[in-house]
């Protein structure tokens, strides 16, 4: 799958404000600067889809996106969302903003009828972290269908983002039987790219088929 065209379509400060639940959506989240809006630039081939910022906390909304790519060998258009969520964890902000973006993040996962899948990010420089640990076992007993995808594979050498994936995944079996689908991404290199647009297209078909 090749995306034709990505545009900004709204922010929400919760699921509520969202676009009409009509198309499949996909949403993005990490803890605070794991390259999530390079991440989303890389993915849709567009270099300012996504603001990028060094400074922790800079999404603070829920951002829609509106994403144009082939449904099918037959090149026929269809829509979807891409969804920008704020990042979880450290940010320099109060305690009460930390409790505002908690819900909201809370309340679109577990109430968006059409979030057809939940990518979680994970820094790849970094061993397993805790707060990444229990953030993935609580998606596991809402039920909420989700991957992971490990950012900043560039930042490494290969030998450090295998050792920490890895380590990563070990740390999942402690709790999951069944370890999720994962993709090991470069925002600038474009590694893993073609594999989750695969997979968000395969998703696509399967949002059309059950309509």
């Amino acid at each position: 799958m090749e995306i034709i065209s990505a545009e900004y379509l709204k922010s929400s400060a919760n699921y509520t404000q969202c676009p009409a639940p009509e198309k499949p959506e996909y949403a993005f989240i990490g803890r605070s600067n794991v390259g999530k809006s390079s991440l989303l630039n890389m993915l849709c081939n567009k270099r300012a889809l996504a603001k990028t910022s060094s400074a922790p906390g800079k999404t603070q909304l829920i951002n829609h996106f509106i994403i144009n790519a082939p449904a099918s060998i037959k090149k026929n258009s269809f829509f979807w969302y891409l969804v920008d969520l704020p990042g979880y964890g450290y940010a320099k902000v109060s305690q009460r903003q930390r409790k505002s973006w908690s819900k909201m993040i809370e309340d679109y996962i577990l109430k968006r009828p059409n979030l057809g899948n939940l990518f979680v990010l994970i820094d790849s420089r970094h061993e397993p972290q805790n707060i990444d640990i229990e953030f993935i076992n609580q998606l596991g007993e809402w039920q909420i269908p989700f991957s992971i995808v490990f950012t900043k594979a560039d930042k490494n050498k290969p030998g450090a983002t295998a050792r920490n994936v890895e380590l990563f995944i070990n740390e999942l079996k402690k709790e999951w039987e069944e370890i999720p689908e994962y993709f090991i991404t470069s925002a600038v290199d474009k590694n893993g790219r073609s594999e989750m647009l695969s997979f968000i297209h395969t998703l696509n078909e399967e949002f059309k088929r059950l309509k």
